[in-house]
């Protein structure tokens, strides 16, 4: 898990990179780095550990720039040295990534590189991706040698890169890992998760896997890996930005426990009319009819959201007489479960983007089952493709584990 900001904007670059970074600190901690244009080329500034050290090497050797990348790292691949921290170049020093994911095949990709004279100066699978989108520079833009390129990665990841040789352009890919472009004022963001543009703006657009923002002054396009273009809604964000903060705790993980008593009321108020005791579900796509008619309830989920499931499997049981199973989202894939039309599959995920619930949630529904994702993300992949969503409301978690 890595923390990802790219800006394009009339502000001062550099403050911008480094406070979205720090909003998304909790996603890494073993390195950071930042990567900017201006009239001089490309200047990158890294440091190993926290973003605090990164700061120091800014302080000590200056940078501005109009437009540019930063990033904080949990090492996968290669030691949290500086050399291996994020952004990674090209040959040229002309294009620049960072990265989110793994890259599956990254050593054959590597070792083919290596044989057309490419140079790597990293122990990481990221510095790969610079070289390829470098051999498969043409005449046409960044955009068309990144899709070009995508077609040789294989595994989950979210990429996000620029080119000195393609002035003031971002161009963010998904493929498993989220992404989210920010559009502001004359001004436009891509991050990996939402607290690290907050401050900026509440307007934002999600990628679906296998998509492309291409991102200018002029504004953002999204298109397919393919080149199709994509007609994208944005969603407004309702988080107030100090709910993003530590609110005087020591930890996110333990200011979010001491949340829990004002998400449970979070979630119920406006759905439960305390006059009649009418609950009102207007995120469904559900009937009546078709709730009477299920005679199975499946819970998906991953981690503390599977703990949460198998509390909901005692109250589904105890109240509504239905039987009720539970399975981690990893495993359900592969156990040939049986489902059909009278299966009502829940899926629990903070994010709306746990990668192995958004796969169980796909094959549930291959095999006919109705789908309701429990969730807090608001526009995320798992309301986009269920049924019916129940939002949670329990505003931003920041820590990893899923406190609320």
């Amino acid at each position: 898990m890595c923390g990802i900001i790219g800006y394009i904007g009339d502000k001062a670059v550099v403050p911008v990179l480094i406070e979205g970074l720090r909003r998304l600190e909790y996603r890494g901690y073993d390195s950071a780095g930042v990567a900017v244009v201006n009239g001089n080329g490309l200047e990158i500034r890294r440091s190993a550990g926290k973003l605090a050290n990164l700061e120091q090497v800014i302080a000590a050797e200056p940078l501005t720039g109009v437009y540019g990348l930063g990033h904080t790292r949990w090492a996968t691949h290669g030691r949290p040295t500086e050399e291996n921290a994020h952004p990674h170049r090209d040959c040229k020093n002309k294009i620049v990534v960072v990265h989110n994911g793994i890259i599956e095949n990254y050593l054959q990709l590597k070792q083919e590189l290596q044989a057309l004279g490419h140079k790597f100066v990293t122990e990481t699978d990221t510095e790969v991706v610079a070289h390829l989108v470098e051999q498969e520079w043409k005449a046409d833009g960044l955009e068309h040698a990144v899709m070009r390129a995508m077609k040789r990665l294989r595994g989950l990841f979210a990429i996000v890169m620029l080119s000195a040789d393609d002035p003031e352009k971002i161009v963010a890919v998904r493929n498993g890992p989220p992404v989210v472009v920010g559009l502001g004022d004359g001004e436009w963001f891509v991050a990996s998760d939402i607290p690290a543009i907050l401050q900026h703006t509440r307007d934002v657009t999600f990628l679906d896997d296998q998509e492309m923002a291409i991102v200018t002054r002029a504004g953002v396009k999204f298109t397919t890996l393919d080149g199709a273009v994509v007609e994208k809604k944005s969603t407004r964000v309702t988080w107030d930005p100090v709910q993003a903060e530590k609110a005087g705790y020591k930890h996110f993980m333990l200011k979010e426990i001491f949340e829990q008593p004002t998400a449970v009321r979070e979630t119920i108020l406006g759905r439960v009319s305390q006059d009649t005791g009418l609950v009102f579900l207007d995120e469904m796509k559900l009937t009546d009819d078709d709730f009477r008619a299920f005679n199975k309830v499946q819970l998906l989920a991953c981690g503390t959201s599977w703990h949460a499931g198998l509390v909901g499997k005692f109250l589904i049981e105890q109240f509504a007489g239905i039987p009720t199973e539970v399975d981690y989202g990893s495993e359900y894939r592969y156990r040939s479960p049986i489902v059909d039309d009278k299966t009502l599959t829940i899926v629990i995920t903070q994010s709306g983007e746990t990668a192995d619930t958004l796969a169980a949630l796909r094959e549930a529904k291959s095999k006919g089952a109705r789908s309701i994702a429990i969730c807090n993300v608001v526009g995320s992949m798992a309301t986009r493709e269920a049924d019916g969503t129940l939002y949670t409301h329990a505003g931003p978690e920041i820590g990893v584990a899923s406190t609320k």
